[in-house]
């Protein structure tokens, strides 16, 4: 089994960790809350999307390029904990609607890599 690593890029302000693509495509399967009720500090990522704590280039998690209004991107990030809940909870859901999980989920890759997500991401 290949583990999930995070590393940290060069210190320049605003850059934050980078994860593996297993990472990434997992995280891009974790639904965030509407756009419109982020505040403006998690919208630009200097807090997390769930709980609104501030971020550190240590703690953050991008969660990658998502589509916000106006034809605008968003950078959304988050803290390690809450990514880990909503692979969690993404995971659950999945397993329950995915066709392939319910007749044999060791061959899905979606289910895979959310739980490889919520038992590796770190902080």
């Amino acid at each position: 089994m290949s583990r999930i690593t995070a590393t940290v890029e060069a210190l320049v302000p605003g850059e934050t960790r980078t994860s593996s693509s297993a990472e990434t495509s997992a995280l891009a399967l974790l639904p965030l809350p509407e756009v419109a009720s982020l505040s403006a500090l998690q919208a630009r990522g200097a807090a997390c999307v769930w709980c609104q704590n501030r971020l550190t280039i240590e703690t953050a998690v991008v969660l990658g390029e998502r589509p916000g209004p106006h034809g605008v991107t968003l950078f959304p990030r988050s803290c390690p904990d809450c990514v880990r809940a909503a692979a969690l909870r993404t995971y659950g859901v999945h397993s329950g609607a995915c066709e392939q999980c319910v007749d044999n989920p060791i061959l899905c890759d979606t289910r895979r890599a959310l739980r490889r997500l919520a038992l590796e991401v770190h902080g």
